[in-house]
């Protein structure tokens, strides 16, 4: 059957080699697509076609973040075949880092992390368009909406009325928060590593507008556990070997208990089995921050000074 589709899709008829993707939670097929006489290869992605409008403006922003200079995928084509919606993107050669990084010397996760820390800079120059709403009434208003769903859903952690209290003192950071492009997924599993380094980063597909600082409670919620070194270089590497700010961490404390609540509601919706996992993920910030007593992590406050410690 993806031999015929892919006779009808012209840049990929003369292929030479099919590799299925079986990897990850999406459910679209994923094929890599060797050509002859390339040494590039090509991502293949089916889904369903009422999805194609939003494949097209993601292959557009990947357009903008090239022009940015930014190591990330990028943009080949999109269209309809045999009933379905298609994208294709140049494929990044290398492992995921999730993989790779626990693998490497610590001050080579740190130097890969601080590497990561620029490219998310560089993509942070790309403003939202102007009909944007605001961040702080999109976050607000997403935010409590997860907390009622929270209060319904069955499952509690410790100090979570605390928890709670915390966001709704500092929730008024958010206003006049600016409107940049967010990644929304920029976490070790979406960065490609080759030869000890980054090659490039991949999965734009839940890109997003809002507050930049945003993008690094994945930090919190999943780097840490992968690698403490790259952790502390992404920071850094986004501040060009600077120390953060005081309204950074008391930013990231706040998005990284925001998304304590939505992460047991989201779990329980796409992978229930997957609860006991999450819930020890969040046990882990809890402990990281005291409960958010404190907005700077121990992790940072331990190492942030040293480039090369796990």
């Amino acid at each position: 059957m993806i031999e015929q589709i892919l006779k009808e899709i012209v840049i990929l008829k003369n292929h030479q080699q099919i590799i299925k993707i079986n990897k990850g939670f999406s459910l679209e097929e994923k094929y890599i697509i060797a050509l002859p006489d390339s040494a590039e290869k090509y991502l293949l992605r089916f889904f369903p076609v009422n999805q194609l409008e939003g494949k097209i403006n993601e292959l557009k922003i990947l357009e903008r973040m090239q022009n940015l200079n930014v190591k990330a995928t990028r943009a080949v084509d999109a269209g309809e075949v045999a009933g379905k919606g298609y994208m294709i993107t140049t494929f990044i050669e290398g492992e995921d880092g999730e993989e790779a990084l626990p693998m490497l010397a610590s001050s080579d996760q740190y130097q890969i992390g601080f590497e990561a820390g620029r490219e998310l800079y560089k993509m942070h120059q790309l403003e939202a368009p102007n009909d944007i709403q605001s961040w702080y009434e999109r976050k607000r208003t997403k935010h409590y909406r997860y907390i009622d769903s929270y209060k319904k859903c069955g499952i509690r952690f410790e100090q979570d009325e605390k928890i709670m209290e915390f966001i709704d003192q500092r929730i008024n950071l958010m206003l006049e928060r600016p409107n940049i492009f967010q990644h929304d997924d920029f976490h070790p599993s979406n960065l490609i590593i080759k030869n000890d380094r980054l090659a490039g980063i991949i999965d734009f597909g839940r890109y997003d507008y809002g507050d930049p600082i945003h993008e690094f409670l994945k930090v919190g919620m999943f780097t840490r556990n992968i690698s403490i070194p790259f952790s502390i270089g992404q920071i850094k590497g986004y501040f060009n070997g600077e120390a953060p700010t005081e309204n950074f961490w008391n930013l990231y404390s706040l998005y990284l208990a925001m998304s304590i609540f939505s992460s047991v509601v989201w779990i329980l919706k796409v992978a229930e089995n997957d609860i006991d996992n999450m819930l020890e993920k969040i046990n882990v910030i809890l402990k990281d921050h005291e409960y958010f007593n404190n907005t700077q992590p121990s992790w940072y406050e331990k190492f942030g000074g040293q480039n090369n410690e796990r």
